[in-house]
């Protein structure tokens, strides 16, 4: 400002002649000079401002990365409150009414006796992966995983209501033990049998909120209802689901379910009544969308749900292969009984 302030001043000058003299290419020289510099001066700022922008999103991006590993212990009804609005965390929790699920693995603590820890945790993985994309599609709380077992639960932080939470629940359930049919298919094939899902189902309060302490906490829920479900789901057999009598009067007009009986249960002085859910499709006749049946020696898995249009025809084709193959062994074996008693009709 100074040397522009200079320069005004001396070109102004009467007694100034521009083309004679060394005074104007001093004037041009320093005029140069500092808008040279003023140009250095805003490139330095560029390249700076430049460098701490890539180092901001270098650390935006590793903080992202970090939060996308860490919100995978987290279910998604806890952390995205969080994130979507900073709002704070603190030990607390409220009495809500939820409806609670317990399931586990029916033989899997048999069968880990006789595998590897590599096929063990293949199979635990596959399991848990299914089944936790089912909760999410529910919008389940997916509390936790014990062993080969977990815990979901619907009601908080978002609710549909009493009602429809145990719907929802008893939906997520079925949708599970029919996964696991698929499943358990393949894991067939692989030389691993008899795995089977069991699953207890109750509604009522508990405690839900963030329990531990300012350095360590954990979303999760207590109360007797949840010690319900545990014991509901210890007491269901292979497939089967066990709701306690407060859900069933939540799901029993839109379910088909049946007494399964008054189970006198660990931590509760009378006895508990509890309901078996019935599949939906397996009790509509021909319009069900499920057939599984076992017999030693043979499988049959069809879930019409999953099958495209041009999926028939090849399945026919397999099921008449197989059925021609049925009638051959079948002839075969009347031909060695025939043959048989001949030769104790010869003797």
């Amino acid at each position: 400002m100074i040397v522009f302030y200079y320069v005004s001043v001396t070109l102004n000058s009467a007694d100034i002649d521009c083309h004679e003299g060394w005074i104007t290419p001093i004037i041009l020289l320093a005029s140069m000079i500092v808008i040279l510099y003023q140009f250095w001066h805003v490139y330095q700022e560029y390249i700076s401002y430049e460098t701490r922008a890539h180092q901001a999103v270098g650390r935006l991006s590793t903080m992202v990365s970090v939060i996308n590993k860490l919100t995978r212990f987290i279910p998604p009804q806890v952390w995205e409150p969080i994130v979507k609005s900073d709002s704070p965390v603190t030990v607390s929790n409220k009495r809500a009414k939820l409806t609670i699920m317990f399931s586990d693995i029916v033989g899997f603590t048999e069968l880990s006796d006789s595998l590897s820890a590599d096929n063990l945790a293949d199979i635990l993985n596959t399991y848990m992966h299914c089944m936790t994309l089912i909760a999410n599609k529910h919008g389940a709380v997916l509390d936790k995983f014990i062993g080969d077992g977990m815990v979901c639960f619907f009601g908080e932080p978002n609710s549909r209501g009493a009602r429809q939470d145990a719907l929802d629940c008893i939906a997520m359930a079925i949708d599970m033990r029919r996964e696991m049919r698929t499943l358990r298919q393949k894991w067939r094939l692989m030389g691993f049998e008899g795995l089977y899902i069991r699953i207890g189902i109750t509604t009522g309060y508990c405690h839900v909120g963030n329990f531990g302490s300012n350095n360590r906490l954990s979303y999760t829920l207590i109360g007797k209802e949840a010690n319900l479900a545990a014991r509901l789901e210890s007491s269901a057999g292979k497939d089967e689901i066990l709701v306690s009598e407060s859900t069933y009067d939540y799901i029993c007009h839109n379910y088909e379910c049946h007494h399964a009986g008054a189970f006198k249960l660990k931590g509760f002085d009378s006895k508990v009544n509890a309901w078996q859910v019935l599949d939906p499709d397996a009790h509509k006749g021909f319009l069900s969308k499920w057939v599984d049946h076992t017999l030693p020696g043979f499988n049959l898995h069809l879930n019409f749900k999953d099958m495209k249009d041009n999926d028939y025809q090849d399945i026919r084709a397999r099921l008449n292969f197989a059925l021609e193959r049925v009638e051959q062994e079948q002839e075969k074996v009347a031909a060695d009984i025939a043959a048989a008693s001949k030769r104790n009709d010869h003797h």
